[in-house]
């Protein structure tokens, strides 16, 4: 069965290998999750299962949901995302999935919203070089040139200043460094995106 699970970003820490070596890692709090839905091919045209995660008031939520979750007979739950194209046979409505399924070692695929950075330049939105600071130049920060005179207009595509971040990012084959089951957290190296307090999700890499 494939693993899938929604959590929250918690922050980052390190954690010491038996060698000595630091190795920095993301707190992830995974879990648990609810089965809401399971989709198939014969009835929905596609197969993916769906997961809810996180508390919230039952005023919160509208009435399909509503419903939805009392059927189940759990309360109702913030976030819901779905799972395509998973291998999720044993799995019924009113499950409830945990970080148990994880391991120590196990490569995952963590995706996730990147930190909004709002309205910037294109020297730091796209990486660019400054001009010249001296010699009265007034071109320190500017675009520059961006396309030819006679076209009379902007090509599309062109590196310009606007909005950075709050983009959909996907951080593939990270390792699981270590699975806490007693408080649903996960440490997972390297870094994943999004604010503390984020919401992420996880998929296992088979």
């Amino acid at each position: 069965m494939s693993k899938s699970l929604i959590g929250k970003k918690l922050g980052m820490t390190q954690v010491f290998s038996e060698s000595g070596e630091s190795v920095p890692v993301t707190v992830i709090e995974a879990g648990p999750c609810v089965v809401t839905q399971v989709k198939t091919e014969e009835k929905d045209g596609y197969s993916a299962v769906q997961l809810a995660y996180g508390e919230v008031k039952p005023n919160k939520i509208n009435k399909p949901q509503k419903g939805i979750f009392e059927k189940l007979g759990v309360k109702p739950k913030k976030h819901i995302k779905e799972f395509r194209n998973l291998n999720f046979e044993n799995v019924e409505p009113g499950d409830k999935l945990t970080v148990d399924q994880f391991e120590a070692g196990d490569l995952v695929n963590v995706s996730g919203v990147s930190k909004g950075k709002g309205f910037a330049g294109n020297v730091k939105r796209h990486n660019h070089a400054t001009g010249p600071k001296t010699h009265g130049s007034r071109a320190y920060r500017i675009p520059g040139s961006i396309g030819a005179t006679d076209a009379s207009r902007v090509f599309k595509g062109q590196k310009l200043p606007g909005r950075m971040g709050h983009d959909q990012v996907q951080m593939e084959n990270l390792q699981i460094v270590k699975v806490m089951k007693e408080d649903n957290v996960l440490l997972v190296k390297g870094s994943i995106p999004g604010p503390k307090k984020g919401i992420i999700t996880i998929e296992s890499i088979d």
